[in-house]
Formats: structure tokens, C-alpha cells, sequence
């Protein structure tokens, strides 16, 4: 089988995905933006060759046509201005006779239309920072005493009809945050110098763009209408790629990028510091950064990812903090500040690791032993040299399971919430733990051929109950794991529906096609296959449904698969023979739901949590701030309140242990004073599995079930 990345190992601190403007983390020099970018005579050429390997070779063999046209089209506008706060209406209108073109133009190495598109975009964007700069340098350029509103989503807002309604909606914008930073403490004048310097670092970072971004920014409105993950790299993101892939990197350890003004987390990589200390999650955004404890806040606002990432960055032992504001904040929640220790980030120091919770159940105690597999990880290198004690997820968590038995524990949690991936090798051999022999996972290729992947070994490191932890940001490789232990009925699937990346994708180097060729061309990552359960249903798009449900901050496809609109759809094919224990069983799953239900209405922590996560999920339907200050300052205040409830639920915590990142030395004979925060949701997982233990002592139907 050919080799594929099952997911895409998170680069530290890179970014290139979606903006207003997409930017690379590409030094570049700068230009007038009056000047025109044009096109390289090397882009024609992996215009040619990408448009080949995309039509021909993409699992979803999608014929470039009118109706993939308009969607191209589509991505390409909103790429470039995605909050619909530069082009207007007139230029869009021009541009509609363009829509289904994209396909002619794909075919017939025609680059100049979406350039002249992008360059329309460059004098639209000048305009705006004109009246930015006009708007900022009046007396008062703000009345805060003016009862409006700013209705925050843009997705869907009709494009303004002239230059005067832009100028409205990026005075309440540029009002909000004035307003944010008004009530942070700051005075007026240092207000208007905080919001002139991060318009006129946009600016720099705009001049700075050149023809190698405007064309991977095309070639991927291309890509990413056929699936998300499938993308192009242009020479210099793609040498960035491989230097990042291959080294580590001093730093806080999160994948980085800029998205509507914003500096946004894209990963938080396991080991590094973010990672660690638990403050950082995916979608938070970045809006200041100071060295040191006592160092002055940079704003980030407005920054492009490049920039950021220089300030970001810095030498191990070093401490940076950053003010966040959360991906589940209000829109009127104001920033919080986190206090991190830079280090070097290497994959491989992320590995598994345990602790034991007891639960009460029945007037007993029962010792839970909780496996946390941040990562499926695997040094390939060190396994093909046989070297004795290779990183490997598997052979952590095996001897993992050794000292939890050694310690007499009634049951084993495996917690994969926020776990990406990683290898599949690793998901296939981790599920062999727990299971005799069998298939794991099938993996279907474009041109319809199914290969099974099998745990051959009959070895058996653990047999008890167990359960497996998941939330909506459990992927690919935790998937293909938890899909096998419900499928098999070897333990209880427990948390959210996972993310549902269920596709392969391959790197392909585009002068590998062209061997004489002497211009760099970049890279396609190519979607290639897609993975199904060993029951023949797909893991794309619906993921893993847990058996047991826990209260969520998150509407149903928000963050995952099937937020992208070019998501490749769930399907099934044949069913692997497998055969099924009769640990769990429907009716189990019934009575444990039915225990799990009652606690929710009567357990006074997990009622609070599902009301907090209720309130939370209402509020943030509502996008619209108030921009007059005494009901900002009200709205901020209230959301504020919601904060202080997620801490005391253990959402949020400023306490320090011992293996945070952030925590602050201490001496040989210091007394450990490390706080242990307490999950909630690892706790109710443990009542569950001491319920499992209880109703499996219970008389029950007998046999094994085939398939």
C-alpha cells in the first residue's frame, strides 16, 4: 500500500490557512500596493500539473466543470475577503460574468483574471486604510455615548453598495474595538495610537504579499473545493513545511493563523508548553503578546501570522504571555492573559501517560485507572533499525496497563479528547490491547480497492472494562480506535461526536513529474482514500456517535467535518468478518444511559455544567455587541460572570502544578503543592464504567456474536 499521511502532523507555529489576506510565514519585500502582482511563467506550469493530478487523481475523480466552477469561484472570493469588507457590490457584479469560467481557466493555463481580481482587492484595501487613518486622526473620532449596535458574523451580509456604507461598518468596527480597549483601562489618546499602529502594521503586512501567495491562494479555492484537506503548496510554504516537519522549534508549541484580523490557533501540539499547561485550545485567538513577566503587550490585531510568530517565538526557558480571547468566549467577553515558559517542541515528548480517580458507587469505591493518549505517535525510524525502546503509543500504554493492574484497578478509561491523530499503525496495534485477532480498519482507495488493516496478534493486554474518552476534536487515527472498541463491544464510547476526518491524503512533489524541469513548482496534498469501520461504515463526516453523551459547549457540526462545505460525504461499503464480544450490549448502554441521565438532573456539579454549557451555546448565537460603553461594559460584565462559572467547573483553571508549563521552579526540598484539577467529565466517565462493572455482575445473556 502507498504511503499516506492520515493526518497532517501539525507544524509548529506555521501558518497559511484562510484570512482576509492569506499570508505564509514567507519573508518577503515590499511593494506599492498601487503596484499590480502578476504572474510567474513557473505558476503557468504547476497551473498545468496541479490541475492535472487534481482532476485525475483525487479519491472524488471530480470532472472541472461549470458547477465546480462557481464553487472555485466562490472559495476564491472568500479567501481573499472573507468578512466582505472591501470589494463592493459593483465589483462583485463584474466579476460574476467570471463564475463559470474558473474551469476554462484551470484548463487553458489563464492566471490573469483571478490575478486582477486579487490586485482590485490590493485598491479596495487602500481605500479602506485611507479612511482608517482619516477616521483616526479627528479629534474624537468616537462617540461612545451613540446607542448602536455591530452585528459581528459577515458570512452572509450583502455586499455594501458604496464606498460611504463601508465607511459606516468599519467606523463600528473600528469603534468595538476602540471600546474593548477603552474598557481594558486604556486612555483615549492611547487608544487611537494602539488602533493607528495595528492599521498601519496591516498595511506593511499587505505590501508584503506577493505572486506566489495570490497564486497558492488560488490553486487552493481549487483544491479545497474538492475536499478540505486536499490543498497546494507553492515552493517556499512547502520548503517550510518540510524544515518544520523535520526540526523542532523553540517556542509555545500551536499551529498558527490569521483569520479576520485575528492571529488564531489552529493546533495546540502535544508536549509543547500550550499543550502542558492546558490554557490554550484550537480557535482561541492571540490578540496580545509581552516578553518576559514584566514586559509591555505588543497588539497583535491585525498582524499577519509571520510577524506574530516572530514575537511568539523565542529561546527555551524564556517566559512569553499572551492575552486570549477563547474560541467559546462571548463576543463581549474581554481577553484573558496567560503566562507561558517557552520551550523545545519535539513531537515525540508527548507520550501517554496515567492517574487513577475514585468514584463512588453503591456505597463503594472503585478505582478507575485513566490512560491519556495525547497522540498516536511512533518513531518509524528507530522501529526499522530495531532499536529496544522506540517511541511507540502502543508499547506506553501496554506498560501503562501493567502498573494500573499492578495497582488493582476496577476498570480503564482511554482519554483521546483533543487527540488529532498520528499514526495508524499505532491505532491498529493500540486496538490489539484489547482485542484477540481481528480487523481494525479498511481503508478504500479511489479506484475501489479495499484493503483491511488487522491486529494479527492474539495477545490480549487487558480485558477488563473499559472505556473510551472522545470529544469533537478526536480525529482520524482516535477514530479509527474508538470506531474498532464500540464495533468489537469492547468497552463504552463516552463525550461528544468526533470530528469525522475519516480521508487519506499523499504529498506529491510536482517537479518529480518533471525531472528537467528547473523552476520550483510546490506540492499537492492529495486526498486519496477514505477509512471505513470493520462494519462498512465510514468514519468521514458523522465520526464516532458516542454510546454515552456528555453535555457539550459546541452545536452539532460546529468545528468539525461537517463545518466544511466540500466535505467528502459518509458512505458504507461490505462489512470485514469480525466477531463481537458481549461486554456491551443494548441493553447495557440503556441502563447505563438511564444512570447517567439521572445524574445529570440530580448531581449538583453536572446540573450546573449542563446549564452553564446551555447558557453558553444561547449566548454565543447572539453576534451582535452593543457599541455605546455603559451596555458594553454590562455585556462585558455578565460575560465575565460565565467565566468565574466555567472555573469552578474546572473549565478554565489558573492554578500551576507541577507539570504545567508554566509553573514556577522550585527548590529539591520544596513541599509539592501541585493542585489537581478536577475533570468533571473524567469523573462522570468513571461512574459510568463503575456502573458497567455492576450491571456486568448481573445475570445477563451469554454468547459471542458473529459477523
Amino acid at each position: 500500500m502507498k504511503k499516506y499521511l492520515i493526518t497532517l502532523i501539525p507544524v509548529v507555529l506555521l501558518g497559511w490557512q484562510r484570512g482576509p489576506v492569506q499570508q505564509n510565514a514567507i519573508v518577503t519585500t515590499e511593494t506599492s500596493l498601487a503596484e499590480d502582482i502578476k504572474p510567474t511563467a513557473a505558476q503557468y506550469k504547476a497551473e498545468e500539473l496541479s490541475t492535472r493530478i487534481l482532476s485525475n487523481y483525487h479519491y472524488r475523480k471530480t470532472k472541472l466543470n461549470d458547477s465546480l466552477s462557481s464553487a472555485i469561484f466562490d472559495k476564491y472570493i472568500d479567501g481573499i475577503d472573507h468578512g466582505r469588507l472591501y470589494y463592493l457590490a459593483s465589483d462583485m457584479a463584474e466579476f460574476e460574468k467570471y463564475r463559470y469560467s474558473f474551469d476554462d481557466f484551470l484548463q487553458k493555463r489563464e492566471l490573469d483574471v483571478p490575478f486582477n481580481m486579487y490586485n482590485l482587492f490590493r485598491k479596495r484595501y487602500q481605500e479602506r486604510s485611507e479612511y482608517i487613518q482619516t477616521l483616526l486622526k479627528t479629534p474624537k473620532p468616537f462617540d461612545y455615548t451613540v446607542d448602536e449596535s455591530l452585528n459581528t458574523d459577515r458570512e452572509k451580509v450583502a455586499w455594501a453598495k458604496s464606498n460611504e456604507e463601508l465607511n459606516d461598518t468599519w467606523r463600528k468596527y473600528l469603534k468595538s474595538e476602540a471600546l474593548d480597549l477603552k474598557l481594558a483601562g486604556k486612555a483615549d489618546s492611547s487608544v487611537v495610537k494602539t488602533m493607528s499602529d495595528r492599521y498601519k502594521n496591516r498595511d506593511r503586512g499587505l505590501s508584503r504579499i506577493r505572486t506566489e501567495q495570490v497564486f497558492q491562494m488560488f490553486m487552493n479555492a481549487y483544491a479545497e473545493s474538492l475536499d478540505p484537506h486536499t490543498s497546494y503548496m507553492a515552493p517556499t510554504s512547502a520548503d517550510r513545511f518540510k524544515q518544520e516537519m523535520s526540526q523542532s522549534v523553540e517556542g509555545i508549541g500551536a499551529l498558527l493563523r490569521e483569520e479576520d484580523n485575528y492571529i488564531k490557533i489552529v493546533e495546540v501540539i502535544p508536549g509543547g508548553p500550550a499543550f502542558k499547561g492546558k490554557q490554550l485550545k484550537k480557535e482561541d485567538k492571540i490578540i496580545g503578546v509581552a516578553q518576559g513577566d514584566d514586559g509591555k503587550f505588543v497588539d497583535l490585531v491585525g498582524w499577519f501570522v509571520d510577524d506574530a510568530v516572530k514575537l511568539i517565538k523565542g529561546a527555551k526557558g524564556t517566559v512569553v504571555r499572551l492575552q486570549i480571547l477563547s474560541a467559546d468566549a462571548l463576543s463581549s467577553t474581554p481577553p484573558k492573559e496567560i503566562r507561558l515558559v517557552r520551550e523545545k517542541i519535539k513531537l515525540e515528548d508527548s507520550r501517554a501517560k496515567k492517574e487513577i480517580v475514585s468514584v463512588n458507587n453503591g456505597n463503594k469505591d472503585y478505582k478507575i485507572g485513566v490512560i491519556d493518549v495525547p497522540l498516536f505517535y511512533r518513531d518509524f525510524e528507530g522501529a526499522q533499525q530495531k532499536e529496544k525502546e522506540f517511541s511507540s503509543t502502543t508499547r506506553d500504554v501496554q506498560k501503562i496497563i501493567t502498573e494500573l493492574q499492578a495497582e488493582n484497578v476496577d476498570g480503564i478509561v482511554i482519554d483521546l479528547r483533543n487527540n488529532g491523530g498520528g499514526s495508524l499503525t499505532e491505532a491498529v496495534s493500540l486496538t490489539g490491547l484489547f482485542i484477540n485477532r481481528g480487523p481494525v480498519v479498511q481503508v478504500k482507495e479511489g479506484q475501489g480497492e479495499v484493503e483491511v488493516q488487522s491486529d494479527n496478534d492474539p495477545t490480549v493486554a487487558y480485558n477488563g472494562p473499559m472505556a473510551v474518552m472522545v470529544n469533537r476534536f478526536s480525529a482520524s487515527a482516535s477514530e479509527i480506535f474508538a470506531a474498532a472498541i464500540q464495533d468489537y463491544k469492547r468497552g463504552i464510547i463516552v463525550g461528544e461526536q468526533t470530528y469525522g476526518k475519516g480521508t487519506v491524503q499523499t504529498l506529491i512533489d510536482l517537479n518529480q513529474w518533471v525531472p528537467k524541469e528547473t523552476d520550483q513548482l510546490g506540492q499537492v496534498k492529495l486526498t486519496v482514500a477514505k477509512f471505513y469501520r470493520i462494519n462498512g461504515s465510514s468514519t468521514q463526516l458523522k465520526g464516532v456517535m458516542p454510546d454515552l453523551e456528555m453535555p457539550t459547549a459546541f452545536k452539532v457540526n460546529e468545528y468539525g467535518e461537517g463545518s466544511q462545505p466540500s466535505a467528502l460525504p459518509w458512505d458504507q461499503i461490505a462489512s470485514s468478518k469480525y466477531e463481537a464480544t458481549n461486554d456491551i450490549s443494548e441493553k447495557i448502554v440503556s441502563q447505563l444511559r438511564d444512570k447517567h441521565n439521572h445524574r445529570l438532573k440530580s448531581d449538583e456539579e453536572l446540573k450546573t455544567l449542563v446549564k452553564t454549557m446551555d447558557e453558553f451555546k444561547k449566548a454565543r448565537e447572539n453576534k451582535t455587541v452593543s457599541l455605546l460603553e455603559s451596555k458594553r461594559k454590562v455585556e462585558r460584565d455578565e460575560a465575565e460572570k460565565k467565566r468565574a462559572a466555567l472555573k469552578q467547573l474546572g473549565e478554565e483553571s489558573d492554578d500551576e502544578d507541577e507539570d504545567s508549563a508554566d509553573a514556577k521552579p522550585k527548590t529539591a526540598d520544596a513541599p509539592k503543592e501541585a493542585k489537581k484539577k478536577k475533570d468533571i467529565y473524567i469523573t462522570e466517565t468513571g461512574r459510568m464504567l463503575a456502573d458497567l462493572i455492576v450491571i456486568s455482575k448481573e445475570p445477563s445473556l451469554a454468547g459471542t456474536k458473529k459477523k
